[in-house]
């Protein structure tokens, strides 16, 4: 899946390594800022296409002795990059546009509009190269620059239709075109940064029932109780769980090894759980205090009365 998504992301950064070129001489030879914002949003797309693309060769690297869990976040990582170069760029597109509006220029609609339409297109067939059905975030992230992409090309289309047809009294409708693409960029980056923190905060995937997931292992024959439960996200693919199992009765090494590949099977396809820790008990332990609150956090090691 990887390789896969590897070419993709490739074909992607070639059509917008093109597009930039084009639509950077175009606009500025037509005094669009449309154009010119477009070339700009096109550029952070070729970093971000290429942040993406590093990711996963990152995240495919075997963990270590010092990254157990192995990089699976590099893909995390880049998309919150996305999502921010995404946010960057629409202040500096809004700048543009309202600079342009107190100091309008006439801007060439026929340049426009046939400059717009190729991007249009282009940016239609990246977006179609890098749909992913997965779900994967850093391939959403690497979306979203194509789709606004495709928006702002849009836009400035209509832009473009607009000058032709009105002529120079309808040069204000690029850099409101501009401003219109804007506010689209702004709210899929704010999607895509919410998500990202949600998994760098090792939320629970939005998915995964809770309730549901204790019902299922304690539904398993010999499983008295459970609790302790933690499930949270690697990257949009690996999903870890931890939780405690009470068992009944006092069952041997072998036979309490047998309850937990039972409730593993029971869940892992189930709930998409990539790795899972469990721990098995045949009394429930003391846990009454959050195990994660900040009063029952260790202090640092060095640190009198830490631990050893």
């Amino acid at each position: 899946m990887n390789a896969a998504r590897s070419t993709r992301l490739s074909i992607a950064l070639a059509i917008n390594l093109a597009l930039v070129a084009g639509e950077l001489v175009a606009g500025l030879a037509a005094h669009a800022t449309a154009l010119v914002a477009d070339a700009g949003h096109n550029l952070t797309d070729v970093v971000g296409l290429g942040a993406a693309l590093l990711a996963i060769g990152w995240a495919k690297r075997p963990r270590s002795e010092t990254r157990t869990f192995g990089n699976h976040r590099a893909t995390i990582l880049a998309a919150l990059f996305n999502a921010v170069a995404l946010a960057l760029i629409t202040a500096s597109i809004v700048g543009l546009s309202v600079d342009r509006i107190v100091h309008p220029e006439t801007v060439n609609g026929a340049w426009l509009l046939a400059v717009a339409g190729v991007a249009l297109l282009a940016n239609g067939a990246a977006a179609v190269v890098l749909r992913d059905r997965a779900g994967d975030l850093n391939m959403r992230a690497a979306l979203a620059h194509m789709t606004s992409d495709g928006l702002a090309a849009g836009f400035a289309l209509v832009a473009g239709v607009v000058i032709v047809v009105a002529g120079r009294r309808a040069d204000l409708a690029d850099p409101a075109a501009s401003l219109a693409v804007s506010l689209a960029i702004v709210l899929q980056a704010q999607r895509l940064v919410r998500a990202s923190v949600e998994v760098l905060l090792e939320s629970t995937p939005s998915d995964v029932d809770l309730a549901a997931l204790r019902t299922a292992i304690t539904s398993v024959a010999g499983v008295a109780d459970v609790h302790d439960v933690h499930v949270w996200s690697l990257s949009s693919d690996v999903r870890a769980l931890s939780a405690h199992l009470v068992l009944e009765g006092h069952p041997t090494l072998e036979q309490a090894q047998e309850l937990g590949e039972q409730v593993r099977g029971a869940i892992v396809e189930r709930f998409g759980l990539a790795h899972s820790t469990l721990e098995l008990e045949c009394e429930r332990c003391t846990d009454d205090e959050d195990p994660c609150g900040m009063d029952t956090v260790a202090p640092p090691i060095g640190v009198a009365g830490s631990r050893p």
